[in-house]
């Protein structure tokens, strides 16, 4: 009889970090003590606090241990499962300087405390790669219940109720999107679901596709009945391999269990799901490049109208959402429209995933009540800033998003309030940055992942991007003037009125945001010929203080470039003459600021 269940988080973070080999390991150890049929190693998704990884926790007690190794399993196994005894220094204290420090179980920290799981409900709590538990947690409980009790209008007007709006980006509203879709009539309708999630530090819809599949084959079902449909695909990054493999295994045993395919629950209705796989091009997130590239064609947008809704996949009517508005379906139906809406604000219903990283102590995934602030989640989720640092700003919504400023750290976080203030909700990439950040090199990072994945199909998006890069690269080599940074602010409109695409027109949000909230770098960069955070290479000088110098020549010896070398001064209260920095011939690599122990070496 099992008597305790070990789940070790198998999302992609702590699988890197060697959670594969933590299970094998812990079933070793365990054979070896004769306790395999007492303790069962369960592999779920991810946890949400990957800052903490190697995750795992211990029920029915639920220990919650973090930076577990593959070499801790032999004492988690002799103290823990034989002798009772927990092993104190891998149980997480989230209060420190305390004498007698509380163990924490996850759902008590404060990572966990303001966080309400809806679209991760599942993830970290059950093996993805058996749908027997998924059904246990009510799992395609939602699909029999829209099959038998109700009809496709039925369906079509709870989710409208239900204020979903799409999570990819845009915030259309979901139900509304089902409604135009539904009465077009056609011998084959589609339902598609946009797993290409390719901001820079975004994987939301990664760790729900390792950690909950059935959730989105569920709701693709639901979304199939509602329109009219009976052949889906889901458009995933071959670079996900977890997601891809658990999306298989799950497809595979839903088909087993007639949940997929003929007749589902003896209803007459026939739905199937199939993978396709694309190759990493960011293009293909924008909806229209996504069906061309489902069709075997070069990923790259068409014009709208038509809208999917009207001719979409293969020139037929198509809904197509993203995975995370697809795991909030079944939870709508089965806790119906009053539950959802009683979380959020008045225009942004139910809850947001987040990808918290950057200048963060708590980095992960972070599920909140829209309507969350900023500061809530930076402060008291995230755990603050690391290092005594302070905040500066926080980029949403990746490549086509802004960032928000310190001064409005109080603003609710839902759509219509991210788009008031020139920034947008995305994906659900959050990432913080601290003032050590520079926010015109920020800007100039994300255009320079914008120009690389441009498709080109359209001059203002393949030529535009480039010319915003170069005067992003002119300004922060120190060449930039006044003129430039209007003309720069000039091109960004004209991009955004102008590009075929979504992605071509919010590429330009991250250089107007940043000229919006901190133009006052801008000017530093282009009149003072500095860069106040001291992030560009070409705006900096690395200056000894030959007071606080006391001669070791550390630096001096570690230099590559030999651009360090003695001075005949010596400092008051020191024996050896101190150094000084050529700043012809520095490369500016740091190595000498990271060698002195004395702090004698700054930028400026």
């Amino acid at each position: 009889m099992i008597r305790t269940h070990v789940l070790i988080c198998g999302g992609t973070g702590c699988t890197s970090s060697n959670s594969l080999k933590i299970q094998e390991a812990m079933n070793a150890e365990l054979v070896a003590h004769g306790l395999e049929d007492e303790v069962k190693v369960v592999l779920t998704g991810c946890f949400g606090l990957c800052a903490l990884g190697p995750v795992m926790i211990v029920y029915p007690e639920g220990t919650f241990y973090s930076c577990v190794k593959p070499e801790d399993a032999k004492e988690i196994v002799e103290e823990h499962f034989l002798k009772g005894r927990p092993v104190e220094r891998l149980v997480y204290h989230e209060a420190k300087g305390e004498e007698a420090p509380k163990a924490m179980s996850l759902s008590e920290t404060a990572f966990y405390k303001k966080q309400k799981r809806v679209a991760l409900r599942n993830c970290g709590v059950i093996d993805p790669e058996n749908i027997d538990e998924y059904i246990a947690m009510d799992g395609y409980r939602a699909l029999g219940k829209v099959l038998t009790e109700m009809t496709p209008d039925d369906v079509i007007k709870v989710v409208s109720d239900s204020g979903l709006r799409g999570r990819g980006g845009g915030g259309f509203p979901t139900g509304r999107k089902w409604a135009l879709c539904a009465p077009n009539k056609a011998d084959q309708k589609y339902v598609a679901c946009n797993a290409d999630e390719g901001d820079p530090g975004a994987f939301m819809d990664r760790s729900i596709l390792e950690g909950d599949p059935h959730a989105v084959l569920e709701a693709m079902a639901i979304a199939g009945y509602a329109i009219g449909a009976d052949e889906g695909f889901i458009y995933v990054r071959a670079e996900y391999p977890i997601a891809v493999h658990r999306l298989e295994v799950a497809i595979k045993q839903a088909r087993e269990y007639g949940l997929l395919g003929k007749d589902i629950f003896g209803t007459g209705f026939n739905f199937d799901i199939d993978l396709r796989f694309g190759a990493g091009a960011f293009v293909c997130g924008e909806e229209t490049a996504l069906m061309t590239s489902i069709e075997g064609n070069r990923g790259e947008p068409r014009p709208r109208p038509p809208f999917p809704a009207v001719k979409g996949l293969f020139g037929q009517p198509t809904v197509l959402n993203n995975v995370e508005t697809y795991a909030n379906i079944p939870q709508i139906i089965n806790n119906g429209v009053e539950w959802f809406t009683s979380m959020g604000t008045e225009k942004s219903k139910g809850t947001k995933v987040f990808a918290l990283g950057g200048k963060i102590t708590n980095t992960g995934l972070v599920e909140v009540p829209m309507g969350t602030t900023l500061r809530e989640v930076v402060e008291e989720i995230g755990g603050g800033i690391p290092n005594g640092k302070k905040f500066k700003a926080a980029q949403t919504g990746g490549p086509s998003g802004g960032c928000i400023p310190a001064s409005l750290m109080d603003t609710p976080i839902d759509y219509d309030n991210l788009t008031a203030i020139g920034c947008m909700m995305g994906s659900g990439g959050l990432i913080v940055m601290d003032e050590d950040n520079c926010m015109v090199d920020m800007a100039k990072f994300f255009l320079e992942f914008t120009v690389d994945e441009s498709c080109g199909k359209c001059t203002p998006c393949r030529v535009g991007t480039k010319r915003l890069l170069e005067l992003l690269d002119k300004i922060t080599s120190g060449k930039g003037t006044l003129e430039d940074v209007d003309r720069l602010e000039e091109l960004c409109y004209y991009i955004k009125q102008n590009s075929l695409c979504g992605l071509g027109q919010t590429a330009p949000n991250p250089v107007l945001s940043t000229l919006n909230f901190f133009r006052d770098e801008y000017v530093a960069h282009v009149v003072d010929k500095k860069c106040p955070a001291g992030v560009c290479k070409d705006l900096l000088k690395f200056v000894v203080d030959q007071d606080k110098c006391i001669g070791c020549g550390l630096c001096a010896r570690n230099c590559p470039v030999n651009a360090i070398t003695k001075t005949d001064y010596v400092a008051p209260g020191h024996k050896l003459p101190s150094y000084t920095i050529d700043t012809d011939k520095c490369v500016k690599c740091g190595v000498c600021i990271d060698n002195c122990k004395f702090k004698a070496i700054s930028k400026q």
